[in-house]
């Protein structure tokens, strides 16, 4: 018997079902690899970033449950990437707002054409007025487009976010800017969403991080290489004189 169906006694109600009892794998494939890439991409330097915090979580493409009308229906699916803090980093087969006692505090959409709708209207609305999220941001890589959006937890609606100089929009949640950046990840070179800090620099993912280390560690062993080869033709020119 799962813990959803036990009672603690006859007169009291069952518990609700937590993240063992709920649907968490729905087999839907996510619509290219270029997709799939972009939630990678902005989990990993997420994750990086957040490494030595044992109180945020990150999670992709994870279904989240802010009801209990969902449990019969499973009519909602998780976004692509969203972020909590203060709460308790460990692996999850979904987030369940009942049992973790809180939505998520920032949530990013990667659009597309047959989600775009569904991304600015029924999870827009759900975001704001049921799960109360802070901040909502929504990257379409077909038009490269980004755009930010804070709740005004008194009309439980968003509005926009004000964009810096540099183009970025800012998050006050976590300290960090989301903007776009052109280069190549996962091996393939176009425009990306990528998070960057406060200050402007961007946040490195593990691979990158690993990948300046070895061009540091080579750009020195070259500078040392070259050193000893000029003071070898020093010595040379000085046992000769």
């Amino acid at each position: 018997m799962s813990v959803a169906q036990l009672l603690l006694d006859e007169d009291e109600l069952p518990l609700p079902p937590g993240e063992d009892e709920l649907p968490y794998d729905f087999g839907e494939p996510l619509e290219s690899s270029d997709h799939w890439s972009q939630n990678k991409l902005l989990v990993d330097s997420l994750n990086q970033h957040f490494q030595y915090s044992e109180d945020t979580f990150v999670g992709s493409n994870m279904a989240i449950y802010y009801n209990l009308a969902q449990v019969k229906t499973n009519d909602f699916r998780g976004p692509d990437v969203f972020v909590a803090l203060d709460t308790e980093r460990r692996p999850r087969k979904s987030w369940v707002v009942w049992a973790e006692g809180k939505a998520p505090d920032v949530v990013i959409e990667v659009t597309s054409d047959s989600t775009k709708k569904v991304d600015r209207g029924e999870k827009m609305r759900i975001y704001a007025t049921a799960m109360r999220v802070p901040e909502y941001f929504i990257f379409d890589p077909a038009k490269n487009e980004l755009e930010g959006h804070t709740l005004d937890p008194r009309r439980r609606a968003y509005r926009a976010l004000r964009r810096g100089a540099d183009g970025t929009c800012p998050s006050a949640v976590l300290g960090l800017k989301l903007g776009l950046w052109e280069g190549v990840y996962d091996g393939r070179h176009r425009v990306w969403a990528r998070w960057y800090t406060a200050e402007g620099a961007l946040l490195p993912t593990p691979g990158e991080l690993v990948q300046a280390e070895t061009e540091a560690r080579q750009r020195a062993e070259a500078e040392v290489a070259a050193l000893r080869e000029q003071l070898a033709r020093l010595q040379a020119r000085g046992d000769g004189a």
